[in-house]
C-alpha cells in the first residue's frame, strides 16, 4: 500500500478514536445524571468500544483489491480484518449486555434484605440468564470465525448431515454437565435458591453468595468458601432459612435440679428478652421439656428474631445470662446428682445390696465382722454369732 493509503487508513482510526472519546466524556459527565445505565456502559465497553471503533474505521479506509499494489495480499488481509470485526463486535455485545444487566441488578439489590425473596429471585434468574446469553454470544462468534475459513465450511456440511448422531454422542459424553445445567435452571426458576439465601449445608449454615450454570458457592458463617455443584441441591434435600421470609425462632437448652423454681426462671427469661434489642417482638417461651433418668429436669427457652444472624447473637446472649442468673440468685437450681442407700434388716448371715455394688466399703467389712464376730475384752474373738470372750485353753480339768 501506499503511504497515502496508510495516511487514510490512520486518519480513519484517529477520527474513531476521537468518537468514542467524546461518547466516554457524555457518559461520564453529562448521562450519568440522567441515566444509570451510563455508568455500566463506561465500566464494561470502555476498551471494547475503541477496539470495535478501531477495526471498523480500519476496515472502512481499507483499500480495494484493485487499489493495492500487491492484489494476491488482499485476501489474507481481508480475512484477518473480517476475524478482527467478528471479535471485536462481539466483546463490545458482552459489554452492552452486561452493562444493561448490571443496571437492573443494581435496581434490585438497593432494596435486597433477606425479607425481599421476589427481589432476591429476580437478582438470581438475571444472572442465570446473563451467563446463559453470553455464552450463546461466545459459541455463535466462535463458530461465524471458524466458518470464514473454507476448509471449516466443508467441515460444516458434513457435521450437518451427520447431525442426530452427534448429538446423541454429545450427550452421552456431557451428560454430568448438561445435569447440572439443567439442574441450576431448574433451581433459578422453580425459586428454591436465591442470591443471598440461608442455607443449611453438612450442618454449617451459609448464604448463597453465586448461583452460576454449574455451581453454586455457599459463604458459610466463618467467612469459607464452599464450592457445591447445581446437581446437589437439585437431589438431596437441604435447609433453606429464608425461603419466604428472613425470621426464624431459636431456642436454648439447659438443665436445672428438682428444686429449681420454673416460674422465677421464666419470669427472667421473658424480663432479659423483652429488653434486648435482637427480639423481633413476636414472642418467647420457657418449657420443661424433658425428664432425664438421672432426675435433672431440661428446660428450653424459645425466642424469636428476624434473621439468622440475631437469631444466634440472641441465643448466646440468653444462655451467657441465665449461666449467671442462676449461679448467682438460685444456686439451689444447680443441677445435682443424688444417690440414696437403703439399709435393709435381713436374717443373720444376708448381705446388704450396697455392699454387692461398693465390694470395698464400710458396708462390706461391717457385715464381715458381724458374721465373724467381735474381739472381747482379752483379745479373742467369738465365733457363731456369740457375744463376749472365750478361750479355748481355759477351765478346770
Amino acid at each position: 500500500m501506499s503511504f497515502m493509503q496508510w495516511l487514510g487508513i490512520g486518519a480513519a482510526v484517529l477520527v474513531a478514536a476521537l468518537i468514542v472519546m467524546v461518547a466516554h466524556w457524555l457518559l461520564t459527565h453529562q448521562l450519568t445524571k440522567v441515566s444509570p445505565i451510563a455508568r455500566p456502559l463506561v465500566r464494561h465497553c470502555r476498551f471494547s468500544a475503541y477496539a470495535a471503533a478501531s477495526v471498523i474505521a480500519i476496515n472502512v479506509a481499507l483499500p480495494a483489491r484493485q487499489d493495492m499494489a500487491d492484489r494476491a495480499l488482499f485476501p489474507v488481509v481481508d480475512h484477518f480484518m473480517t476475524i478482527l470485526m467478528i471479535a471485536t463486535m462481539t466483546w463490545f455485545a458482552l459489554g452492552v449486555a452486561y452493562a444493561v444487566t448490571d443496571t437492573v441488578l443494581d435496581r434490585l439489590s438497593s432494596n435486597s434484605d433477606d425479607d425481599d425473596h421476589h427481589s432476591r429471585r429476580l437478582q438470581t434468574q438475571v444472572r442465570l440468564l446473563r451467563r446463559i446469553a453470553a455464552s450463546i454470544i461466545g459459541v455463535i462468534a466462535t463458530a461465524a470465525i471458524l466458518f470464514t475459513f473454507p476448509a471449516v465450511q466443508g467441515l460444516g456440511a458434513g457435521l450437518l448431515a451427520s447431525a442426530g448422531l452427534l448429538s446423541v454422542v454429545a450427550g452421552i459424553a456431557a451428560q454430568s454437565t448438561l445435569g447440572n445445567i439443567f439442574a441450576g435452571l431448574q433451581l433459578a426458576f422453580s425459586n428454591a435458591l436465591r442470591i443471598n439465601d440461608v442455607i443449611v449445608f453438612q450442618s454449617d449454615w451459609g448464604r448463597v453468595e453465586e448461583l452460576s450454570l454449574t455451581m453454586v458457592t455457599v459463604r458459610m458463617w466463618d467467612e469459607r468458601r464452599l464450592i457445591v455443584p447445581v446437581s446437589y441441591f437439585a437431589t438431596t434435600p437441604f435447609e433453606n432459612w429464608t425461603k419466604h421470609g428472613a425470621s426464624i425462632t431459636g431456642w436454648v437448652l439447659f438443665q436445672v435440679d428438682w428444686e429449681a423454681p420454673i416460674g422465677g426462671i421464666r419470669e427472667e427469661v421473658g424480663a432479659y428478652v423483652a429488653h434486648h434489642p435482637l427480639w423481633d417482638g413476636r414472642r418467647w417461651s420457657l418449657q420443661a421439656t424433658d425428664i432425664r433418668d438421672d432426675g435433672i429436669v431440661e428446660l428450653r427457652a424459645v425466642v424469636t428474631t428476624a434473621d439468622s444472624d440475631a437469631r444466634w447473637d440472641l441465643c448466646c446472649d440468653l444462655r451467657e445470662h441465665l449461666i449467671t442468673y442462676i449461679n448467682e440468685q438460685m444456686p439451689q437450681a444447680l443441677p445435682r446428682r443424688r444417690t440414696e442407700f437403703l439399709a435393709t434388716g435381713g436374717p443373720a448371715g444376708s448381705q446388704d445390696p450396697c455392699a454387692t455394688v461398693l465390694p470395698g466399703s464400710a458396708v462390706r467389712r461391717g457385715a464381715y465382722a458381724e458374721r465373724a464376730g467381735s474381739p472381747g475384752p482379752d483379745g479373742s474373738l467369738a465365733t457363731g454369732g456369740e457375744g463376749g470372750s472365750r478361750d479355748g485353753d481355759s477351765g478346770d480339768g
